[in-house]
């Protein structure tokens, strides 16, 4: 449904003085490469400054690539421009709204650009009463959460077979993020197509079936969502009959530690069996997992890029 493919983008600063012009030269994007397949929720993962929105740009038509293309249902994003945005539904890291008029009156005219069907009267009042907004107050009293609530009915009220969603929880209360995660798999449940991009990870590891890693303009990784849970540390915290058999478990090799005479904590990433193996052989009292965060998971993959990119710097210094 969507594809990204060599995906280049170099931003050119020209400082001149006297007619004698500097270069400087960005890179916003280095060969990014990645699909969405059609019904997925595919997440875009990283920093701010990252490249996230500057990969979206393109899809949307926005930006023009230096290298690569980007294409929605076989149509090309900067060529097709017009056409895409027909069947796609766009909600921006920051949108401009006509501050004088109420939501309503402002939705109503999105609604009117898009052809003013039925469906999107009865989508939007749906999406108000779960959002929790009232729609008939002016959008200059509105604070940025209740903007941003606006901005998620826009583009959820036109049914897009596509939906593109740059941050879309920023100043969302924790009640309303965790309403709008519900909305995202709704749609997802009806079929659509939707690419997430968000530095937040507990929206994306509730949303997303497989998720890419960008950092300084290229794509660290894409992976599964199970397969970035496997990457996760897991803590546990167990209580032993004896001293004895605690001395047992921080002496099998696992990373273990006391924190009690009969206490011990074991950190397992991955493979459960070892310690599986080791319990087999003690007399176990309590037993609590404390799982990490999936934010946790991120970074591992974040700075094995950072260290594979620093080694390669080395080999050629």
């Amino acid at each position: 449904m969507i594809q990204v493919k060599g995906l280049s983008k170099i931003y050119t600063k020209a400082r001149g003085k006297n007619k004698e012009a500097i270069s400087n030269s960005i890179v916003g994007l280095k060969d990014v490469t990645f699909h969405v397949r059609l019904g997925e929720v595919f997440g875009l993962l990283g920093p701010n400054g990252a490249g996230k929105t500057t990969v979206i740009r393109h899809l949307m038509g926005f930006l023009k690539p230096d290298a690569g293309f980007a294409r929605i249902k076989s149509l090309d994003c900067w060529e097709e421009s017009k056409e895409v945005k027909a069947f796609v539904g766009y909600l921006p890291g920051e949108m401009n709204f006509l501050k004088e008029m109420s939501g309503l009156e402002f939705l109503n005219l999105m609604a009117g650009m898009h052809g003013n069907r039925l469906v999107f009267s009865r989508r939007r009042d749906a999406l108000a009463e779960h959002l929790d907004l009232n729609l008939k107050q002016p959008i200059k009293k509105m604070s940025k959460g209740m903007k941003q609530k606006l901005g998620i009915i826009n583009t959820m009220m036109l049914d897009a077979e596509v939906l593109i969603l740059d941050e879309p929880t920023s100043g969302l209360d924790p009640l309303m993020q965790k309403v709008f995660i519900d909305l995202v798999l709704e749609e997802k449940n009806r079929g659509k197509t939707i690419l997430i991009s968000s530095h937040m990870f507990p929206e994306i590891e509730r949303t997303c079936d497989r998720v890419g890693i960008i950092r300084a303009g290229k794509l660290a990784a894409v992976e599964g969502i199970q397969k970035l849970r496997q990457e996760q540390r897991r803590t546990f915290e167990i209580t032993l009959e004896t001293p004895e058999q605690a001395q047992l478990i921080c002496e099998s090799g696992l990373k273990a530690g006391r924190i009690g005479a009969n206490q011990v904590f074991v950190e397992i990433q991955g493979d459960m069996n070892p310690l599986l193996k080791v319990l087999a052989q003690v007399q176990v009292k309590d037993f609590l997992q404390r799982m990490t965060e999936l934010e946790e998971a991120f970074m591992q993959f974040y700075e094995r890029g950072e260290a594979v990119e620093q080694s390669i710097i080395s080999s050629h210094v």
